[in-house]
């Protein structure tokens, strides 16, 4: 008798891609594992939508944290809950990890977005975030800043996931700080064989940046090649990984359609999928096979590039320089939306520590 695979435990079990649940919400890392995830992860935007999810299961522990840190700030409860929240899926994944012996049943929390230009910083947030539990994974964006300081947590032993990335410079410079840093901690004398690195390209945002453009500018393109764009930023980063021998694995985010699936099976790499995705991808037909060495129509790439020139730039592995991280559009952007989502989750928080009596 045949056992029934979900397609996403059929891609697990039989190609070297793994992926993760996009999410630390409790119901949905568990439905996740059940279908071969092996991961988690979390940003502000995440951490909100799991609070607003599972309010019941939060509203008295943020009140007793609010009890136990009297003098506290509605910043440092709102890091408390974050820890909390990836405490909580940490422990969901320790068999995982202790199974593979460190390499997966990570989960990703991300440093603090406000912090994106300082080095120092975000590297000593990593290693707090680090210490909350043996399988955490941190989060530290590609920015200027951020790419020292993936080599410095790196070399202190973190397991780096790099965010806010969307260009094959990017992820290729993102790799190369973790290969320093690896190299370094293994010349101090330290063993790397348990670390599991890995570098993000968020699929799904370089399109919505095209999109954007496509609006702004007043643009007319086939519709039909702009959902190709984060699928070839990540084949062509994929390739220069490959060729290069980097030990960090490439990591896709930000689904949009399947394609940002279906094209991407076959890499020894990771996905992160949400709840809502997962379950689509569940039901579907779509064929599990390997996609991933196969390469995006040229003709799609030569209206991308003649059409976009940031796409060129986040496509061509020379075509954005270091210090111009943080003011490539996507970016930019991204880093508002994060920051502005760990607003709002401070304001959730203040509203515990303060009612509002206006709507009493």
């Amino acid at each position: 008798m045949t056992t029934y695979k979900s397609p996403l435990h059929e891609m697990a079990s039989t190609t070297p891609t793994d992926w993760w649940n996009d999410s630390c919400a409790i119901s949905e890392l568990e439905y996740a594992i059940s279908h071969g995830a092996v991961g988690a992860t979390t940003n502000p935007n995440i951490v909100l939508y799991v609070l607003n999810k599972e309010m019941d299961r939060w509203r008295d522990r943020i009140f007793a944290m609010i009890r136990e840190a009297p003098t506290a700030d509605e910043a440092a409860l709102t890091w408390r809950l974050i820890e909390e929240m990836a405490k909580d899926g940490a422990a969901l994944l320790r068999p995982i990890f202790e199974r593979e012996h460190g390499l997966k049943g990570r989960i990703s929390a991300q440093t603090n977005p406000q912090l994106y230009r300082d080095s120092a910083a975000m590297a000593a947030h990593a290693r707090r975030l680090a210490s909350l539990a043996p399988n955490m994974q941190v989060k530290v964006p590609a920015t200027t800043a951020g790419i020292d300081a993936v080599e410095e947590a790196t070399f202190e032993g973190v397991s780096v996931n790099t965010t806010v990335c969307f260009s094959v410079a990017q992820a290729v410079a993102c790799a190369e700080a973790m290969e320093r840093g690896l190299r370094r901690r293994e010349a101090a004398g330290h063993n790397t064989d348990e670390m599991a690195p890995v570098c993000t390209i968020m699929v799904g945002r370089v399109e919505d940046w095209l999109n954007v453009l496509l609006k702004r500018d007043g643009l007319v393109v086939d519709p039909g090649v702009i959902p190709w764009a984060g699928v070839a930023v990540f084949k062509r980063a994929y390739e220069i990984f490959q060729e290069r021998g980097f030990r960090p694995r490439l990591l896709s985010a930000a689904y949009r359609h399947h394609l940002h699936w279906t094209e991407l099976i076959g890499a020894d790499g990771v996905m992160t999928i949400t709840h809502g995705w997962q379950q689509k991808f569940n039901a579907s037909d779509l064929n599990v096979a390997s996609r991933i060495d196969v390469p995006v129509d040229a003709a799609i790439i030569e209206e991308l590039t003649r059409r976009f020139p940031d796409f060129s730039r986040a496509w061509k592995p020379d075509g954005l320089a270091i210090k111009d991280f943080d003011t490539f559009g996507p970016t930019a952007r991204t880093l508002r939306g994060f920051i502005d989502a760990y607003h709002d989750l401070q304001a959730v928080v203040r509203d515990f520590m303060l009612p509002n009596p206006d709507l009493s």
